[in-house]
């Protein structure tokens, strides 16, 4: 009874400091004009404030999947951030929407070569990478894979890194924006079609499930004899095997749309500020109670209804949460005109974004000896304690070594023509 009421004690502890220190990183460099009539943040929206937005989110990612370690779950340590990842992951598809119109009104020709700066270094190239390093990761420690996946892994076409399906949604995205933004002369004809194909990437998840149910015979998956299940239908081994691949994506959306927007926006907020801000507070709330009443309705596992693979379901589910993506970033951003922050950490975390989050992964496997470790009961979870500083402390390297792997290759392969 004292041991359980050690490790009580220490999980709320735990979770306090967790909560209390990212708590204070929304304190640290706040700019603040609550009680100012008339008054906002004229840098709500620039370069430095998205930095530090995805900054956070980035953040948020990493203890949202340490958060998913079992043993995190059952002495409910990071519980606050279990079930928080596709809000952090919301946060980066409205900043990349917003910076690509942004860019796109103020530089000349920035269609131009935008598949190679924008899709080819910016993203394939640091995907590609990180296949890399954790291809001799996975052949170093022993890990056997068919042969087969060993080459679609390395082709990018099946997940070496499961966490890895960020990039490939968002170069997608990219793309679809290019020929849009490219052949179609309407913005509004422009953000139907990448809503269209937004919701097209919905589609695609319901039917594709989590382990390609489609494929064998029906409910194969509930069968423990069943041993006919190819390499490429076990959990998260294609693409879009999974709702997270799908459900923040129309939060791309969004951003598009307030940037393009931004000045009708922001105008119509500055007026009765707190009266609009609170109604859209409240909006956000109900399609938030919507998305919940969805995935407790219909849900995204549904393969394990004994129904088959349940595409409907899925469908409602994706439906359900839809409106929430598409609103909560400008719910964010209007906030941030009257509140928001910058600070040494969340700039840093914003610049390697998408290396600690490539590299979360390794680091979450690495460290997971850490778990094991006994220590005396007086010491309650210590072991997770130190299990979470170290997952974060090893991103954070490991993530700013890609970073500047990924630069001195993009060097090599990308060298800029020296003026005649």
């Amino acid at each position: 009874m004292q041991e359980f009421l050690n490790n009580l004690t220490a999980t709320k502890i735990a979770d306090q400091i967790i909560c209390y220190l990212f708590l204070i990183l929304f304190i640290w460099g706040a700019n603040i004009k609550f009680g100012r009539k008339n008054e906002f943040n004229d840098d709500f929206a620039s370069l430095d404030a998205m930095k530090s937005l995805r900054g956070f989110a980035a953040i948020g990612v990493i203890l949202h999947h340490i958060s998913q370690e079992d043993i995190f779950q059952q002495k409910g340590v990071f519980s606050a951030f279990v079930n928080a990842g596709a809000y952090f992951v919301a946060i980066f598809f409205f900043c990349s929407g917003f910076g690509l119109i942004k860019s796109l009104n103020s530089k000349e020709n920035y269609l131009k070569g935008f598949i190679k700066n924008r899709i080819v270094k910016a993203i394939v190239l640091p995907f590609y990478v990180n296949v890399v390093i954790y291809g001799i990761l996975m052949a170093v420690t022993g890990y056997e894979l068919p042969k087969e996946r060993w080459i679609f892994n390395f082709l990018g076409l099946t997940m070496m890194n499961t966490y890895a399906w960020f990039p490939i949604v968002l170069a997608l995205l990219y793309l679809v924006f290019f020929l849009c933004f490219r052949f179609i002369k309407k913005r509004p004809v422009c953000f139907a079609v990448i809503f269209l194909f937004i919701i097209g990437l919905g589609f695609l998840f319901s039917w594709n499930g989590h382990f390609a149910p489609w494929h064998g015979p029906e409910n194969w998956w509930l069968n423990p004899f069943y041993n006919k299940r190819e390499w490429w239908q076990y959990d998260m081994t294609l693409w879009f095997s999974g709702e997270w691949w799908v459900n923040s994506a129309p939060a791309f959306l969004a951003g598009l749309i307030f940037a393009n927007y931004e000045k009708q926006i922001t105008g119509f907020f500055k007026k009765a500020y707190a009266l609009k801000f609170h109604v859209l507070l409240i909006i956000t709330m109900i399609f938030y109670k919507l998305s919940a009443f969805g995935q407790m309705k219909f849900g995204y596992w549904t393969e394990y209804s004994g129904n088959g693979a349940g595409m409907m379901e899925k469908l409602k589910t994706y439906f359900c949460q839809v409106p929430l993506f598409l609103i909560l970033g400008i719910t964010i951003i209007i906030f941030m005109m009257k509140y928001h922050v910058s600070n040494p950490v969340s700039r840093f975390f914003g610049k390697y974004s998408l290396h600690t989050y490539l590299m979360n992964l390794a680091c979450i496997l690495g460290c997971r000896f850490i778990q094991k470790i006994k220590f005396p009961a007086k010491a309650g979870n210590l072991n997770l304690l130190l299990y979470g500083a170290a997952v974060i402390a090893l991103t954070v390297a490991l993530g700013i070594g890609e970073y500047w792997l990924t630069e001195g290759i993009k060097k090599l392969l990308f060298r800029k023509k020296k003026a005649a």
